[in-house]
């Protein structure tokens, strides 16, 4: 049915539609006001805690922040010290070195007082103190916080500052885990344990791990020829490629 045009509503129609219209307004002005005291109340009820978490999590971002930028300066000063202690030990003045390497050890962190106790070991051992350097080696091997790799490096330092005094057996064990090809430390590593199996006058399985060491993309050069060597010497051929192996320079030539 057809809606009549307003001309041709009566006065009934007029004051139904005026009072639906206020009506509607009125409910509109009520339901705002019933959104305002939702808002109100719950603004009253989780305002401060949200207010609070904020200021927290503004307060632990800065706290991060400051602490970071104490992270990096202490490392820095670490590595100064360091460079320092370094410095000394290659100008012979190992002592100074020495005594320069004590506040890193004693305040830096796990990488830097590792590094620092791996010179400190080096200058006992340049000093003809071989005791003394092994138990520092062994100290930081035994070092939970320091780095993987300065651990494994301590343990095969350690070994060669009393590898005269350890039974061959004794070699093998502790460096075996460590001279397996793809470990960052197999050539100095299985050198040390290849020693000890010649040492115990198992010159075939000397023979097979020099040869592996020669043949690693990851050995030094200079341990590369010395293998190669050992190799020959025990009857096993190392040699894949002849002119790379006449183009590596000779031991102690580098």
């Amino acid at each position: 049915m057809a809606l009549r045009p307003d001309n041709a509503l009566t006065p009934d129609d007029k004051r139904a539609r005026a009072q639906a219209a206020q009506e509607d307004v009125l409910l509109r002005e009520v339901d705002e006001a019933v959104r305002q005291d939702q808002y109100a109340d719950a603004a009253q009820r989780y305002g401060k805690p949200i207010i609070a978490a904020v200021v927290l999590l503004l307060v632990a971002f800065g706290g991060y922040l400051f602490w970071d930028s104490r992270q990096d300066a202490a490392r820095e000063a670490d590595s100064e010290k360091f460079i320092a202690a370094l410095d000394s030990v290659e100008q012979g003045n190992l002592s100074s070195g020495d005594q320069a390497l004590a506040p890193v050890i004693a305040e830096g962190g796990p990488g830097s007082k590792a590094a620092a106790q791996l010179l400190k070991g080096g200058i006992a051992m340049e000093q003809g103190k071989a005791a003394e350097a092994a138990a520092i080696f062994d100290s930081v091997a035994a070092d939970t916080s320091a780095p993987q790799a300065m651990r494994d490096l301590a343990t095969i330092r350690a070994v060669t500052a009393r590898y005269d005094t350890l039974k061959p057996a004794d070699v093998v064990a502790r460096l075996k885990p460590l001279a397996t090809p793809g470990n960052a430390w197999f050539g100095p590593a299985g050198e040390l344990v290849a020693m000890a199996y010649l040492d115990q006058g198992n010159q075939a399985e000397a023979g097979a791990l020099f040869a592996a060491i020669a043949r690693s993309d990851d050995t030094p050069d200079s341990l590369k020829v010395r293998a190669r060597q050992m190799a020959g010497l025990l009857g096993v051929d190392a040699i894949d490629d002849v002119d790379t192996v006449i183009n590596q320079p000779a031991p102690g030539a580098e």
